[in-house]
C-alpha cells in the first residue's frame, strides 16, 4: 500500500473521496488538479431552466455541472414534470436526486457498464429523438461524442455552460504535498479522473519527471493521457471509490 494516495478531483468531490478512502484504511489526501468556478452567465442558466418542457432531456456531465446549475436557480425552482435528466456516473446521479429530479426521470448507464457517454447512449438509443430538444450542461468545451450522436438521431442539441474549469492555485501546504510526492514516487499513488487535470500538471509542476510515478486512471482515455504525460506506471481502475480501494489493497 502506498504511503499517500492523492485525490486529484476538484473540490468538494476531492474531500468526499478522501473521507471514503480513509474510512477504508487508505492514506488519502486531496490535491485537486482542477478548480471549479461559477457559471459565466447565470442569467442564461436561469433562462434555460425556466424554458424546460416535457419531452426534453438535460444531460449533466458531472456533479459540478449539477451543483453550479443549481446555484444559479431561484430557491423555489423545482424539477419540471416530463423532463428527463441524464448522467454517466453515480456522483452526478446523487446530485440530480438532491436537486429534485425524480429517480424515474434520471437515465444513466446500466449497472456494471463503463461510466461513459457510449454506455449512456445504449440506454437512450431506443427513444425517438427526432425534433426533441436536448441540453448538455457542462463547463467550457469537452467531449462532443454524445451531442454528435444525438444530432445524427435527429435531436436538437444545445450546450449550456454552467461552470468554469481552470488550473488551481495551490496553497503552500498543497505545494509541499506535491513536492513530497515527487520525491517519493514509489510511495505515492495519483488518482486521475480527468485528462484536463493531467494537462494542468505541466503548469503546476513544470520541472517534474514522471518516469517512476504511479497512477490509477478511471478511464482508458485518461490512462492513455497519463502515459503520454510520462507516468511510468498507469493502471485502469473501476470507477468509484470502491474500485480504487480494491485496486490498492490487491
Amino acid at each position: 500500500m502506498p504511503a499517500r494516495v492523492l485525490v486529484t478531483r476538484p473540490q468538494p468531490q476531492a474531500d468526499a473521496w478522501v473521507q471514503q478512502l480513509r474510512s477504508a484504511g487508505l492514506p488519502a489526501m486531496a490535491l485537486p488538479l482542477i478548480e471549479i468556478g461559477p457559471a459565466p452567465d447565470p442569467e442564461a442558466v436561469r433562462a434555460m431552466a425556466a424554458g424546460l418542457q416535457p419531452g426534453m432531456l438535460v444531460m449533466f456531465v458531472s456533479p459540478n455541472a449539477v451543483s453550479q446549475f443549481a446555484a444559479c436557480l431561484p430557491p423555489d425552482w423545482a424539477w419540471p414534470d416530463g423532463v428527463q435528466a441524464a448522467c454517466t456516473g453515480p456522483g452526478t446521479m446523487a446530485a440530480l436526486h438532491a436537486l429534485g429530479a425524480p429517480p424515474a426521470a434520471v437515465v444513466a448507464p446500466a449497472p456494471g457498464a463503463v461510466l461513459e457517454s457510449e454506455s449512456l447512449w445504449a440506454r437512450l438509443r431506443g427513444e425517438d429523438w427526432r425534433g426533441r430538444r436536448v441540453w448538455i450542461v457542462r463547463g467550457e468545451g469537452g467531449r462532443d461524442w454524445l451531442a454528435s450522436t444525438l444530432r445524427e438521431a435527429g435531436a436538437d442539441v444545445a450546450f449550456l455552460q454552467a461552470y468554469q474549469r481552470r488550473a488551481p492555485a495551490w496553497t503552500p501546504a498543497q505545494q509541499a504535498l506535491a513536492a513530497a510526492a515527487l520525491t517519493d514516487p514509489a510511495g505515492t499513488c495519483w488518482l486521475l479522473s480527468s485528462s484536463e487535470a493531467i494537462d494542468h500538471l505541466a503548469t503546476l509542476l513544470p520541472q517534474a519527471r514522471w518516469e517512476l510515478a504511479w497512477a490509477l486512471a478511471s478511464h482508458e482515455r485518461i490512462a492513455a493521457r497519463a502515459r503520454q504525460a510520462g507516468f511510468g506506471r498507469v493502471e485502469d481502475v473501476a470507477a468509484g471509490a470502491e474500485g480504487v480501494v480494491q485496486a490498492l489493497k490487491r
